[in-house]
């Protein structure tokens, strides 16, 4: 039996990317594609690369229509929209994975990082936090999925381990370097080809709205409070994020210990990959897959990891799918690999 699916914001750099992981899914059968067009479209139209994979029209959204032809939706919105459409389908009896970060943080920290009243308390609390590597069980069990951002996805999965075994001594300084695809499908002249192309700059140093995500998290695992000093950059790359975190140390540790720590860490983990000491990842090793790679650099009492993803995969799309593979009992990898 296969569960229906559907993907609000169809058209966006993720909605586009879970449409395709969905369409190749065994378990999987795409029935509502929306998003805020013109009039109706056949998405094979707005995207030939899915001529003869997917059919479907894309037209706006209509709750109960959507709610009516599904099973699970994706809600792949801006931040501050999805939460005015989630209660809906949830009260349907529909399960939801949301792509914003509507419910994410808590409701203080929303409301200051987002500068919007938040309209949906009662899932904001119910909400599970998709990280597959930390929440597992409770993903199992979830009507609600707060899927992560792509930032905190590849700095959570660099320092989780360090937090874990007690490693940490002081302040977290993340520098990441993302392509333009994390800032979504929409127009703007930062972001054209003329002022991307041949340019590397930083910005919101130490104000991205992801910067509370990565501390409340961390927080959270350690039990006591993690401060993250967190600078991205924009890099003239289509898609991917690097992320270079120095992590100060309680006592020294040797390089083998480090590796040995972080695999044990992840050693059931089917999408996160420790690389040997003294090799280190790439951005191309992970593009268009849903893996994040790790490196280690222990010196001194610094470690330094270097984290890779996709932030269209496992900074989004693919974790979303990730997601749905868990709460469903399916086979984590499928659709994935």
């Amino acid at each position: 039996m296969k569960i229906r699916a559907g993907v609000v914001g169809a058209t966006g750099y993720t909605g586009e990317e879970i449409v395709r992981l969905l369409a190749r899914h065994r378990n999987v059968v795409l029935t509502s594609l929306t998003a805020i067009i013109d009039k109706p479209t056949s998405f094979s139209d707005l995207f030939p690369f899915h001529k003869g994979s997917v059919g479907l029209i894309t037209k706006e959204l209509d709750v109960e229509e959507v709610s009516g032809q599904t099973d699970l939706v994706f809600l792949s919105l801006p931040h501050t929209v999805s939460m005015k459409f989630a209660p809906f389908f949830l009260r349907s009896g529909r399960k939801v994975i949301d792509l914003s970060a509507d419910y994410r943080l808590d409701v203080k920290e929303y409301e200051k990082w987002y500068r919007s009243r938040h309209v949906d308390l009662p899932n904001l609390g119910k909400a599970v936090y998709g990280l597959p590597e930390l929440n597992r069980s409770k993903i199992k069990k979830a009507s609600m999925i707060a899927n992560p951002g792509c930032y905190p996805t590849g700095t959570i999965l660099a320092v989780m381990p360090a937090v874990k075994n007690n490693l940490l001594k002081g302040e977290v300084i993340v520098d990441a370097k993302s392509g333009v695809t994390g800032a979504g499908r929409k127009a703007s002249i930062s972001l054209c080809f003329g002022e991307v192309d041949e340019n590397l700059k930083a910005y919101k140093i130490n104000e991205h709205q992801h910067m509370p995500e990565m501390s409340s998290i961390l927080s959270g695992i350690r039990g006591s409070k993690v401060k993250v000093n967190f600078i991205p950059h924009l890099v003239p790359m289509k898609r991917g994020i690097l992320s270079t975190v120095y992590i100060p140390l309680k006592k020294k540790i040797d390089q083998n210990e480090a590796v040995r720590l972080y695999r044990s860490c992840y050693k059931a983990e089917p999408f996160v990959r420790v690389y040997d000491s003294g090799k280190l990842p790439e951005i191309r090793n992970v593009v268009n897959t849903n893996y994040c790679d790790i490196g280690l650099k222990v010196t001194g009492k610094l470690l330094v990891v270097v984290s890779c993803i996709d932030n269209l995969l496992k900074g989004a799309s693919g974790q979303a799918v990730q997601n749905m593979n868990i709460m469903y009992g399916f086979n984590e990898r499928e659709s994935l690999i």
